[in-house]
């Protein structure tokens, strides 16, 4: 692995990541809020509370203070200086759209389904990380592996459907440049898509499929309960009169088929609420074995 200076990286990194960011932005919807050039109007009074100013607009941010923001919270925290270039700069982005724990998240994912990484999958970039990092031989599949992580987490958040089609178009640009640059290409241009600067936080994940409806279709956890234990109570009691009379003979009939239908329904929804559950905790990371942690 070659890794470029540290310098040369991030300003080429930065110019890309400010394309993505565009301007100015305070869309009601994105949990970020007032944001400029990608820094949100928390992060900026966080920044200059450090240094003892007085609190300023976000809109005045100046371009030194866009740099140094840039390069300390988001670059140095996620060790991009020690990661190889293309995959230093998807790591970056994921980083500044998402935090650095979520983007640390997919690089160590993404370097344990190579085989490669076996610590805890905690967002840290620490010695593990990048000793997996560096034992990489095809930085072109890994930095593809650590956008497919990034696509399938925006996915399960529910302001997909407001930011998705930015997002998508984002870590598309994301992914085609970090490839190129992986491969020791100049790589294509990026292009700003409304949309794709908003905040992606875990935060904003969509609510687990609930197995209520399925548990009250089936009965299950609940005994005699559920619908379809109440329609064959309801169909029990009825049995005795069958024969006596047409209404009490078709009665009985809906009674066994609607107990049918309520029970193989909540029977299919229990298992696509299951699959959907697994699919939500594996695309969000809330789901991990424990593993060696790193030294």
């Amino acid at each position: 692995m070659t890794v470029q200076p540290a310098q040369s990286e991030f300003v080429r990194s930065l110019a890309k990541v400010l394309v993505h960011e565009g301007g100015y932005s305070n869309h009601p919807a994105d949990p970020g809020g007032a944001t400029m050039k990608g820094v949100t109007q928390r992060v900026y009074d966080d920044y200059r509370e450090a240094l003892n100013l007085k609190p300023s607009a976000v809109r005045n941010i100046s371009e030194t203070e866009l740099q140094a923001i840039y390069r300390r919270r988001y670059w140095d925290l996620a060790k991009c200086d020690r990661l190889a270039p293309g995959v230093s700069y998807v790591v970056f982005d994921g980083a500044v759209n998402s935090g650095v724990a979520q983007s640390a998240k997919w690089l160590q994912r993404a370097l344990a389904g190579m085989g490669l990484y076996k610590g805890t999958i905690d967002g840290v970039v620490g010695d593990g990380t990048i000793l997996a990092a560096s034992q990489v031989n095809d930085n072109d599949a890994l930095v593809g592996k650590i956008c497919e992580l990034r696509l399938a987490f925006l996915k399960q958040l529910k302001t997909w459907k407001t930011f998705g089609k930015g997002w998508s178009a984002r870590v598309a640009g994301v992914r085609k440049v970090g490839q190129a640059w992986a491969s020791g290409s100049i790589g294509p241009e990026v292009t700003y898509v409304a949309g794709g600067e908003a905040r992606a936080m875990l935060s904003d994940a969509k609510p687990a499929p609930k197995l209520a409806v399925a548990d009250a279709a089936t009965g299950a956890g609940g005994g005699s309960f559920g619908i379809a234990g109440v329609l064959k109570t309801a169909q029990e009691q009825l049995m005795p009169f069958a024969g006596t009379s047409q209404f009490i003979n078709q009665a009985v009939a809906v009674l066994v088929v609607g107990g049918v239908v309520i029970t193989v329904g909540g029977l299919g929804y229990r298992w696509y609420a299951q699959r959907r559950k697994a699919e939500r905790a594996e695309a969000l990371d809330i789901e991990t074995a424990p593993a060696v942690v790193e030294g």
